[in-house]
């Protein structure tokens, strides 16, 4: 958004440098130009450097769907302005990984903490979450820290543009899945990130429980979908105490049943038996 021009910097510095490996970089801003007046300095005037100004703020979802229409790439990364990655050989890593498994969709990075924290356990895409330094399979990604197949991610449908923010990447995550690719978490390939709080956002209790209702009306058959969002009104009232948080939520969650949801796609019994054997049935 055109309002960390250093740490954008940092991030395609850390790309830019993959050795062994053709990269591109696409820069979208969201409401902005990217870099401004930058333009013409280190690492912007690299030639892999391609930039795409929104006219306005369209979400993250949309953003990145811009990104990705104007890549070339087999493999699309994306990666937050407020982070990067410290390995120069991540990106052949990935190259190898993809090209040796067909049938990989997805593989979500271990997010680390530059203070050396051990980091936050939502950054592990599974429910068992206590020991981010062992990789898995999984039901879904980072969308910030994460590398997917083109072929995955035009087979899912790419990132539902109206969620704006906020389980975006679980909806493609489950589409890539019904597709017949896999998903994996791969502690191995690593991306730094400061440790924040999602709800530093003002509308992050809405739009998570408007966008979770939206996700089951979109993906899930009907059964598994209100057991899905029963399952997490309960946890919601468990772990959210205070009436500041409870009370957007609920709104949010009105929202997404009198709001559409867009094309409704129900993935398989099939693909949710798999999800179920991967550790996470798509009911939590």
């Amino acid at each position: 958004m055109g309002n960390r021009p250093d740490e954008l910097a940092r991030a395609v510095r850390s790309a830019l440098e993959q050795e062994h490996a053709d990269v591109e970089v696409v820069l979208v801003g969201n409401g902005v130009d990217p870099v401004g007046d930058r333009a013409g300095v280190p690492p912007f005037d690299d030639e892999r450097v391609k930039t795409i100004s929104l006219p306005k703020n369209v979400g993250i979802p949309a953003g990145r769907n811009r990104g990705v229409e104007a890549s070339c790439g087999d493999v699309v990364l994306f990666l937050d302005d407020d982070g990067w990655y410290r390995s120069t050989r991540l990106g052949t890593y990935l190259r190898d990984r993809f090209a040796a498994d067909p049938g990989l969709g997805v593989v979500s990075f271990r997010v680390r903490d530059p203070e050396g924290g051990r980091g936050e356990r939502r950054h592990v895409p599974r429910l068992r979450a206590g020991d981010p330094e062992r990789s898995s399979e999984a039901t879904t990604f980072l969308g910030g820290a994460c590398a997917i197949r083109r072929a995955a991610f035009d087979a899912g449908g790419g990132l539902p543009e109206d969620f704006f923010y906020a389980h975006e990447e679980t909806d493609l995550a489950w589409q890539i899945l019904n597709a017949g690719y896999h998903i994996v978490y791969d502690a191995s390939a690593v991306m730094f990130h400061p440790a924040v709080l999602p709800t530093r956002h003002d509308m992050f209790y809405r739009y998570n429980a408007r966008n979770r209702v939206w996700l089951a009306r979109r993906n899930l058959p009907w059964p598994l979908a209100f057991t899905y969002l029963a399952v997490w009104v309960g946890m919601t009232l468990l772990r959210e105490r205070k009436p500041s948080a409870l009370k957007p939520w609920f709104r949010g969650f009105v929202e997404g049943w009198r709001k559409p949801a867009g094309p409704r796609r129900p993935i398989s019994y099939r693909t949710a038996w798999r999800m179920t054997r991967t550790g996470r049935p798509p009911i939590i």
